[in-house]
């Protein structure tokens, strides 16, 4: 595969549309990413110009106690990318705190941002109810501000996000559309993707899969660690027995079927295994190896192209240099002309 930055489309060459989206380096990404994004932006990146963010600088707002775990889980976090099947060649993979212009934009754009709005962004309050913060690092507070940065950097027409993002989106095309109401039309004003991005359960039942909580398969997890963890999973507790009727709709296990196991081969075999469930057919040990069969069936070309990337550190580092190299020099672009539009003196 060819990673260099001249073979890379840039300015206005191509007529694709373009999308960002990207994660925070928390930690190696799990089946719920993967159901949630990753195999969209696979199907995606045939079909626009895409813009892959390692969000560094958003994980430390909430993360900042333990910078080199960031860290590494930028490396991790690259190879789950090329793991799933995204493709260098189609997409641009790059790393957030390596373009200083990201940093820039968020200033400008916190000058007519009001603290107001940020306070009153349900996914903050929500996230911060989750962390139990009682107060708000200026960080923490203003990352949508950042996000905002991040997707008008490249002039993004589109951000593949699931319902709990929207609020996000909506603040930057206010961002947007205030700043260009205010000095010209300067800034590409972004709209939603709003794709079906069902978010799974943790295999303990006890919210989202987290990887903050522990309670996910790893896209990288071996065989033997894909069993263990789903026969820890919770399963319908009103089922005692092997052969009592079951109840699939509340049933962890169960969900986990409907996208990526049974409901992955289509609804027949959906409804035929949850026929089964209820008639009590199949019981909940039976139901967790098939369970696990799928999903170390769906991992396994994941796992080899991991493999292969882990074998080539030097490649993986290519692709990250590429892609920041392409996006700096979009994002330079981009703080030129919101410069200029500020009347601030450009040496």
């Amino acid at each position: 595969m060819d990673v260099r930055t001249e073979n890379r489309p840039t300015g206005m060459e191509t007529h694709r549309k373009r999308i960002l989206t990207g994660d925070r380096p928390t930690g190696r990404l799990h089946v719920g990413h993967y159901v949630g994004s990753l195999r969209s932006r696979v199907a995606l990146q045939d079909k626009y110009d895409s813009f892959i963010e390692i969000a560094d600088i958003q994980a430390l707002t909430t993360d900042f106690e333990q910078p080199e775990v960031v860290a590494e889980n930028v490396h991790q976090v690259c190879l789950d990318y090329l793991a799933v099947g995204l493709d260098p060649e189609k997409v641009t993979i790059f790393v957030q705190s390596a373009v200083p212009e990201i940093a820039e934009l968020t200033v400008f754009y916190s000058l007519i941002t009001s603290v107001n709005s940020l306070r009153h962004n349900p996914t903050i309050k929500t996230e911060a109810a989750e962390r139990g913060y009682t107060s708000l690092s200026y960080g923490f507070l203003g990352y949508p501000v950042s996000q905002a940065a991040d997707i008008t950097s490249v002039g993004a027409h589109l951000v593949p996000v699931g319902d709990d993002q929207l609020p996000h989106i909506e603040l930057t095309r206010d961002i947007v559309r205030r700043f260009n109401a205010l000095y010209g039309p300067v800034l590409v004003e972004p709209q939603a993707l709003v794709g079906e991005c069902p978010r799974l359960v943790g295999l303990d039942g006890g919210g989202k899969m987290s990887k903050s909580k522990g309670n996910g398969i790893s896209l990288s997890d071996a065989p033997e660690l894909v069993r263990a963890k789903v026969k820890s999973a919770v399963t319908d507790p009103q089922r005692l027995h092997a052969h009592d009727p079951g109840h699939p709709e509340v049933c962890v296990v169960h969900t986990y079927h409907r996208y990526l196991g049974e409901g992955a081969r289509g609804s027949e075999a959906l409804a035929d295994f949850e026929r089964s469930c209820r008639a009590g057919a199949i019981g909940c040990a039976a139901c967790k190896e098939n369970l696990t069969r799928s999903l170390n069936t769906l991992l396994a070309p994941a796992r080899e192209r991991r493999r292969y990337y882990e074998e080539r550190p030097g490649f993986v580092k290519e692709v990250l240099a590429a892609g920041i190299t392409r996006v700096r020099g979009e994002a330079a672009l981009t703080v030129s002309r919101v410069k200029s539009a500020l009347r601030l003196v450009q040496f």
